[in-house]
């Protein structure tokens, strides 16, 4: 098995991972849980878009990366202009 075949998945994950690790230093008292769980959703979502949706590209392509990033930092955007701030 060809050990970069996985390779585009490993680094999505560890884009995801970054950016939820930016928006929990920027967001303040949330959690970093909080901030993955959102920015995993919104990457998933991106994800979908690309490829399920629009079918702009496949897996084999590295474009479904940067839609999967935006995704997840979209939603983070999201979800700290719209939280509940008690």
């Amino acid at each position: 098995m060809d050990a970069l075949q996985y390779a585009d998945i490993l680094i999505a994950v560890v884009g995801v991972l970054i950016v939820a690790g930016i928006a929990d230093m920027l967001g303040g008292k949330r959690g970093f849980g909080g901030a993955l769980l959102v920015a995993s959703v919104g990457a998933a979502c991106g994800w979908f878009l690309v490829i399920r949706v629009f079918a702009l590209t496949t897996m084999d392509d590295w474009n479904w990366i940067l839609w999967a990033l935006g995704g997840a930092a979209l939603s983070l955007l999201a979800y700290y202009l719209l939280r509940n701030k008690r």
